[in-house]
């Protein structure tokens, strides 16, 4: 590989790590071009973006964009390496799980996920990875739990019966009327006044 053809990965792979907040650091070393070509169709169906790059390179990439943020990615750059990017965070690890069960083997192996700048280091942490609450996933668990209380009162007046409601509607009607009843006090202001002109 020329030095330009080094730093053009370089700069592809900057361009990767800047666009996604999430990804996978996995071992592909045993795999054959069969299984990591079905890898692929399975990281393309899901919106997953896999790079196969060298580690010099992933590295060099990393240090270039901000090499404190990324000092914990370093040690995970051994062996060869493919990158998984995705704006879902869970959704490498359930295609490496469900990739490993179908094969029933232990590769890919996971070496390292990076989840909006924290770090999943091992292959220990596929399990605890497939079970990450998405940004969607916990909107929708809060709007559900706003949501029940209020379902819980619609309920409730759904389920009155009707007798229960008319007392509320007989109650309301004096209340619109009292203001009726005070209105005629207003014209008697104007009719004391006019007595001193009078004199």
């Amino acid at each position: 590989m020329t030095k330009d053809q080094k730093n053009e990965v370089i700069e592809v792979l900057k361009g990767k790590f800047s666009q996604y907040d999430n990804f996978y650091i996995t071992d592909t070393e045993s795999l054959t071009v069969e299984q990591v070509s079905k890898l692929r169709r399975a990281c393309f169906d899901k919106n997953v973006e896999m790079k196969v790059a060298k580690n010099t390179l992933i590295k060099k990439a990393l240090e270039s964009l901000d090499a404190e943020k990324y000092a914990g990615v370093y040690d995970s750059l051994h062996k060869v390496t493919a990158l998984m990017f995705s704006e879902n965070p869970k959704e490498p690890a359930v295609i490496l799980s469900s990739f490993r069960n179908e094969a029933k083997a232990e590769r890919p192996e996971l070496k390292l996920a990076f989840i909006n700048g924290d770090l999943y280091a091992g292959d220990s942490q596929l399990k605890a990875l497939t079970q990450i609450k998405t940004k969607n996933e916990l909107i929708g668990e809060v709007i559900g739990l706003l949501l029940s209380p209020i379902q819980r009162v619609i309920g409730a007046l759904q389920n009155k019966p009707e007798g229960d409601v008319a007392p509320v509607a007989a109650e309301a009607a004096p209340a619109t009327e009292a203001p009726a009843a005070e209105a005629p006090a207003a014209p008697e202001a104007p009719a004391a006044e006019e007595k001193p002109a009078a004199e």
